[in-house]
């Protein structure tokens, strides 16, 4: 028996797009009025990182993020289910194309923004090159398998467990499969640094760096905005010198970076996540 949620998005993907984004602003209006606790730690991380902004602004930029957030969550219906000519048609790819197809490994910096799922589709289908993505399992089995299958549809991609680690990324990539990474969350104390982040100490799991490295990969930031008639895919060019012999100051290098493409456009990012969640030894609670 078909999970009534994905019976409802595969009804969803046949809807035009206006009504499709209508329904996901309704839901973010909603949402952000009953989910006070997502609300609070989106409020929370931008007094962190835009202490300049004042209380009232940063409450609209909260309540706007709650609507792209749930916006994008429904573009996964077309996304996942619509023909690829839909996405074709929705989904456009910016850049330089050939930094991911020419020759040498290549790990795609993609982080946190509410369209990563749209980006990581559209590349599968519009560029010729077997890819690959770390991937954590979900609680139930049935939204599990409909995941797997949505961020495996189109092209040549392997889906690897984060239990497996860094070893199986790292052979995918010697592999010649480019990997779409999204190393910008903050996963605990094991094996994170504390870096800068809007100025702020993060905690960072490395593996951008380690993974680059490893695989003799060169980084290139791939960075996905919603826009109105669907979204646009910026392949932004290579990092030069990266990664160096300091792993610390590359995952620096790296929230650094992240910084910049957020503030072009931060109601899109992922701000619902506990980012300060871990705090270096002294530090109090933030959330």
């Amino acid at each position: 028996m078909i999970h009534p949620g994905v019976a409802f998005m595969r009804m969803l993907a046949l809807l035009p797009l206006p009504a499709v984004r209508g329904l996901g602003a309704a839901l973010g209006h909603l949402l952000y009025w009953v989910l006070r606790s997502r609300r609070r730690v989106a409020l929370v991380n931008l007094r962190l990182c835009f202490p300049e902004l004042g209380e009232r602004a940063r409450r609209r930029l909260v309540h706007r993020n709650f609507v792209v957030f749930c916006q994008a969550a429904l573009d996964r219906s077309w996304v996942w289910h619509a023909p690829a000519d839909v996405l074709r048609k929705r989904i456009r790819i910016e850049g330089n194309v050939d930094d991911l197809t020419r020759e040498g490994a290549v790990v795609l910096f993609a982080p946190h923004f509410y369209g990563m799922d749209a980006g990581g589709s559209a590349i599968m289908l519009q560029v010729d090159r077997p890819g690959c993505t770390i991937y954590s399992s979900q609680p139930s089995r049935v939204l599990d398998a409909w995941i797997r299958a949505g961020r495996s549809r189109f092209g040549d991609i392997t889906l690897v467990s984060r239990q497996d680690g860094v070893r199986a990324a790292v052979r995918a990539l010697r592999q010649g499969r480019m990997l779409y990474l999204l190393p910008d969350m903050d996963l605990g104390r094991p094996e994170s640094v504390f870096v800068p982040f809007f100025g702020v100490p993060a905690a960072t799991v490395p593996v951008l760096p380690r993974l680059a490295r490893l695989g003799n990969a060169r980084v290139v930031p791939v960075i996905t905005r919603m826009t109105r008639d669907g979204y646009a895919v910026r392949i932004h060019p290579a990092w030069q010198d990266y990664p160096t012999d300091d792993a610390t100051a590359d995952t620096a290098r790296m929230n650094l970076e992240l910084q910049r493409y957020i503030e072009a456009m931060p109601e899109q990012y992922y701000w619902v996540h506990r980012r300060f969640k871990t705090r270096p030894e002294g530090e109090p609670p933030v959330y």
